[in-house]
């Protein structure tokens, strides 16, 4: 990409938010272009399209009353964006400069973006155990997730054993949404007490349906196509025991993408999510928007991404208006 054009706005990431802000930026003929990334493996699976890209089924986005595959979804997402007009650049952004406009936007092959906005769009990703099993059945649908507000109402889960991994809140959240789906929930925790607010600790101590397994950690994922058992180790003893199970939620947290953003200037909340400015998509610096997980802790669904992503366009088109960019 040549550096002497200038862009009038450039999308980084390819999730629900990244593409919805393209649907949207596309249609107010700003012929954004979109920097979708390359896939890689670190340790996790990372691919142009998000987390949506590794689940197998998608149940609950409004529109898909049979559902539809993560992948597939993103596909469709990506096709309406280009339909409008939306260009598509496969190259990772690894640094930015937000110092001045028209912004500049550093590629992994060494080449340059110019841009009068940009729209920050890159996600984030769940922490796993790094276990070569565990990452292959998430990859599958093979009964690992690391979101159980998304997978959790599967029919492959409904009234069986399962399992999730994690002592804050996420993983209080998780195991108590579970408790309606599961014959068991079991919470592995490799302390012998939880760092979640006691509250959520209290919520998941008292349902009748769970099981607590403390000072324990997952060593090792069992099953062929689908999970069948997890091992599990004493951090205190180190003994070794087996756990049946069908299912496996990770809950050990998440990490927003925003190593690009290393000394952009771009201001991020306590826990590293990129920092916005009120009730709407602004960065602390003009022209720069961020939209869905890499900007939300909270929630992490692809409809609110999506959602979030729509915002981000919308405040990014009337921000180059005023700015006289047309």
């Amino acid at each position: 990409m040549s550096s002497d054009n200038v862009e009038k706005v450039v999308i980084v990431g390819s999730g629900p938010s990244g593409w919805t802000a393209a649907i949207y930026a596309a249609r107010a003929d700003l012929q954004p272009l979109c920097c979708i990334g390359v896939p890689k493996q670190n340790p996790a699976p990372v691919l142009p399209g998000g987390q949506l890209m590794l689940t197998t089924e998608v149940e609950n986005y409004p529109g898909f009353p049979e559902g539809v595959t993560g992948p597939e979804m993103m596909q469709l997402f990506q096709k309406q964006a280009e339909r409008f007009g939306t260009r598509v650049l496969s190259r990772d952004v690894v640094s930015c400069d937000f110092s001045q406009r028209p912004f500049t936007l550093n590629l992994d092959d060494g080449s340059t973006v110019k841009a009068e906005s940009v729209i920050l769009a890159t996600g984030a990703t769940a922490n796993w155990l790094g276990l070569d099993n565990e990452l292959r059945l998430a990859t599958s649908g093979g009964g690992v997730s690391a979101c159980a507000v998304c997978d959790g109402a599967l029919p492959l889960f409904r009234d069986q054993p399962l399992a999730v991994v994690g002592g804050g809140d996420t993983a209080m959240e998780e195991a108590s949404y579970l408790t309606k789906f599961a014959s068991t929930v079991h919470v592995i925790h490799r302390r012998d007490s939880f760092r979640a607010s006691q509250t959520m600790a209290d919520r998941v101590l008292e349902a009748p349906n769970t099981e607590v397994h403390w000072n324990k950690q997952v060593v090792d994922v069992i099953g062929d196509t689908m999970i069948e058992a997890i091992e599990l180790e004493d951090t205190v003893t180190g003994e070794r025991s087996k756990l049946e199970v069908k299912g496996l939620f990770i809950a050990i947290g998440h990490s927003p993408a925003t190593g690009f953003l290393d000394g952009s200037g771009v201001a991020f909340d306590d826990a590293g999510y990129i920092s916005l400015e009120g009730r709407d998509s602004r960065t602390n610096i003009e022209g720069v928007f961020a939209a869905g997980d890499v900007a939300d802790s909270v929630y992490r669904q692809a409809v609110t991404a999506a959602g979030m992503g729509c915002m981000a366009a919308i405040d990014c088109e009337r921000w180059l208006a005023d700015q006289g960019v047309h």
